[in-house]
């Protein structure tokens, strides 16, 4: 798993690659909590290159969601393969955190008011 960052406009970009599960999961929270500052009012997490998440995985974008809730910040993820798309579907977290189709879908949700 590799995780890498960038700002868009006002918005906190992280790109994940590869397999997310209880092997890196530690690792990923870890860099999620090091790159998310408290003055972040908008977080997107890119999944086009995310292989693989499980319960896991679900779990600290769960976490991450509520910690941005809490500081009055939108979250969304953007570009889920299908297999991927499915895990949320299935665990109904679809109903939970925003995901957009592509990236550009996502970012316009961050524009709006």
């Amino acid at each position: 798993m590799h995780v890498s960052m960038e700002r868009i406009d006002d918005v906190l970009t992280l790109t994940v690659e590869g397999r997310l599960d209880g092997a890196n999961v530690t690792a990923f929270q870890e860099e999620l909590g090091a790159a998310i500052d408290e003055k972040d009012r908008a977080v997107l997490i890119d999944c086009e290159k995310l292989k693989y998440i499980n319960s896991a995985g679900l779990r600290v974008v769960l976490l991450t969601a509520k910690a941005l809730v809490n500081q009055n910040a939108k979250f969304a993820l953007c570009s889920m393969s299908d297999p991927v798309r499915s895990v949320f579907q299935i665990s109904g977290f679809d109903k939970i955190v925003a995901i957009h189709a592509s990236r550009d879908g996502a970012l316009a949700f961050f524009a709006e008011p």
